[in-house]
């Protein structure tokens, strides 16, 4: 995802496709240069008869040395998590025959982003989880080198890119308003709050566990909304992430009414502090994105008058100055940049014939390097999917993903992309 910051931009890979997998995305003839290189070379990283997986691209999953590749395992899929269900928490080596070491346990976890297991930048080998104990969220800092453990009383969200804080948001409410995004366990004390003052994003320090609300959803619903917001409108926070140099944060304010079919999102901005707060994208249509520095965030959003279409679009923090990736496939997708931010790593959700499209787009040129196609059984829908959400090794030879292709349950694979963008 970038070289900007050490946790972001890996992910191992799979792939098995070629130029076909473009036509089978409706891709080719669509104005896209296409690369004709053969299939990448993929390979599967865990197996049966459990199940395995990750959960977001947005997060640090391969350890700098390249050798550990962070997991899930469970043994069972296609329904909604319970407060009793257990995950168990390892790493794969990568050099060791893909050989499986367990670390822990969760259950604090959803099929979307798993129990928020990452690596924390700048300290060796230190892993960083959520989990449940009685009545309260709580995280886990692991030294998987010496064994050392320790509870920090409150739930990571994302992590800054010095490992000294993490921001975080309810994942009470998440599992009320967002199934597959928050945990299970825990009823949300304001579930009948439209916008309540006590909740919305905190600050975490990391070495102390103290912890200060920096933007209640009362404070965010009280920003004017263009055409304002529905009646009765539930509002909650999803997907926050820290900007590279760590100085601010984006995140998603959503909301629903009751009766309507489906949410809308705008994105913010702020200080790490909390303030300097600003309205990155009012449009109430905002997708996947990454930071891409520390001033420009790479989103899939509304485009064009009223936001009728949908663009992938780089926007710049805190100025109104926009623009469209031209060339970037017109369908929504889990974005990435790799190391040095001339190639953007995305995936597709399926197709008619159900194919998720993993590929590669190489900013100057507008070229779409695709690096396979593959079927997700249609068991895997709504909450429990398997998206392939692919995430790039440190030295952006690599991509894992998530996928079930292979009839196996999810798997992790790692697809091998060195020599298909001078890396």
């Amino acid at each position: 995802m970038g070289n900007v910051t050490m946790g972001r931009r890996e992910f191992l890979g799979w792939a098995a496709g070629s130029a076909a997998a473009a036509t089978a995305c409706g891709w080719a003839g669509a104005g896209q240069a296409q690369d004709q290189a053969g299939p990448a070379p993929v390979r599967a990283i865990t197996r049966g008869p459990k199940f395995h997986w990750f959960g977001y691209y947005d997060k640090l999953q391969i350890d700098p040395t390249g050798r550990y590749a962070l997991g899930i395992e469970v043994d069972f899929e296609h329904r909604s998590p319970r407060a009793d269900d257990v995950i168990r928490v390892g790493m794969v080596d990568l050099l060791d025959d893909d050989h499986w070491i367990e670390l822990g346990t969760s259950c604090a976890w959803n099929w979307q982003q798993g129990c928020m297991l990452q690596w924390r930048p700048g300290r060796d080998g230190e892993a960083i989880w959520n989990d449940r104990q009685g009545d309260r969220f709580v995280s886990y800092i692991l030294n998987v080198r010496s064994g050392q453990k320790r509870t920090l009383p409150h739930p990571v969200y994302a992590v800054s890119p010095d490992g000294r804080w993490a921001v975080t948001t309810d994942f009470r409410r998440l599992n009320d308003t967002r199934p597959g995004y928050g945990y299970a366990g825990i009823v949300d004390p304001n579930r009948e709050v439209n916008a309540p003052e006590d909740a919305g994003i905190w600050k975490e320090d990391l070495e102390t566990g103290e912890r200060s609300l920096l933007l209640s959803l009362a404070q965010a619903a009280q920003v004017p909304q263009p055409g304002g917001f529905s009646e009765g409108a539930k509002h909650w926070f999803n997907h926050l992430l820290v900007a590279p140099g760590g100085r601010r944060f984006t995140f998603l304010h959503r909301w629903r009414s009751p009766g309507e079919p489906t949410w809308k999102t705008r994105m913010f901005t702020a200080g790490m502090d909390g303030r300097d707060l600003h309205l990155l994208i009012p449009s109430g249509k905002v997708s996947h994105f990454i930071w891409r520095d520390a001033n420009h965030i790479l989103a899939y959003a509304g485009y064009g008058p009223e936001a009728k279409e949908w663009r992938f679009q780089v926007f710049e923090d805190r100025t109104g100055k926009v623009e469209v990736l031209e060339g970037m496939p017109l369908r929504d997708g889990h974005c990435t940049y790799l190391p040095g931010d001339q190639w953007v790593l995305c995936d597709s959700y399926p197709d008619k014939e159900r194919k998720q499209s993993v590929y590669l787009y190489h900013i100057a040129t507008q070229k779409i390097v695709p690096l396979g196609g593959f079927h997700l059984p249609p068991e895997y829908k709504g909450e429990w999917r398997c998206d392939t959400h692919p995430r790039v090794s440190p030295d952006g030879r690599s991509v894992l993903i998530d996928s079930a292709h292979e009839g196996q349950g999810r798997q992790m694979y790692r697809i091998d992309i060195a020599g298909r963008t001078g890396a």
